[in-house]
């Protein structure tokens, strides 16, 4: 998915490259489009494949960049739920100087596989660990942990892990992400009684941890085509958990209807920064 700044906001259409073709081509066919949208492999945390077809805003703090310069300044470093480790390994890129022990965790099996490609370069140790486990590393033993959009923290392994004045950094997904886009699909959907962010330094804070730093904004996500729509609700697969193209085919057709008309299918994902730190 293309990530723009707050600065593109007007420009999503253009960013595209349509507006060059538009009326040259025949468009594909809604099976087209489906078929297109199933096939894509989803492994890893790629989002290449969305250039032209959707964009996201980013949110204001940069998560990468912070996680660099934290990364720089630090002798070992933990990354859970990587992912397939692009965005660690970017990070990690950027960071300059890297840490002298670098490991990362991962729960889908194809993507511990595509992790430990990304991140072998780096000395990486990744891991298999289910969500919700324990993690399979001695006490205090990274200054720096970090996660980008866990499913779930597991704040007691979190502070379990890191050293006296370590720090966690995580850029979570906050509840009603994508609220339009599920409920699409759905219908309506119960909302959260609480916001994720405040959940999340009340967990970090029983923990022991102190919160330094915490902040949530609403970014912009555009579709340009049923495929994205389908391809990303198949990689991102907490945003309709029951998701099978055959099961949401009506919903899929109105939708594709609706894009079709307007130009594209609008949504607002929530993402939360927060930042912890363990009593030196």
């Amino acid at each position: 998915m293309r990530v723009i700044d707050g600065s593109e906001g007007n420009q999503l259409s253009d960013a595209t490259g349509r507006g060059e073709t538009a009326g040259m081509t025949s468009s594909p066919s809604f099976e087209d489009l489906l078929a297109e949208g199933q096939a894509v492999p989803v492994e890893g945390w790629d989002f290449s494949w969305f250039e032209g077809r959707a964009t996201e805003q980013r949110p204001s703090w940069g998560y990468s960049f912070l996680l660099s310069a934290r990364l720089a300044r630090c002798s070992s470093s933990l990354d859970i739920q990587t992912g397939g480790g692009e965005v660690y390994a970017g990070a990690l890129i950027r960071a300059g100087r890297r840490p002298d022990v670098v490991a990362a965790t991962e729960s889908w099996p194809p993507n511990v596989g595509v992790a430990r490609q990304n991140l072998a370069r780096f000395g990486a140790r990744v891991l298999e660990v289910a969500e919700d486990g324990d993690l399979p590393l001695a006490n205090a033993s990274f200054d720096l942990v970090s996660s980008r959009h866990p499913t779930r923290h597991r704040w007691d392994e979190l502070a379990r892990v890191l050293r006296p004045g370590g720090t966690y950094l995580s850029q979570g997904v906050g509840s009603g992400s994508n609220r339009e886009l599920f409920e699409a699909l759905m219908g309506p959907q119960p909302g959260s009684d609480q916001p994720s962010a405040r959940r999340a330094a009340a967990d970090a804070r029983a923990a022991g941890l102190h919160v330094v730093d915490l902040r949530q904004e609403a970014t912009r996500v555009e579709f340009f085509d049923i495929a994205a729509v389908v391809h990303f609700l198949r990689k991102v697969v907490w945003t309709v958990p029951d998701f099978t193209v055959a099961r949401y085919r009506r919903q899929l057709a109105d939708l594709h209807e609706q894009i079709c008309r307007d130009g594209g299918f609008v949504a607002h994902s929530q993402r939360y920064l927060i930042e912890a730190r363990k009593s030196a």
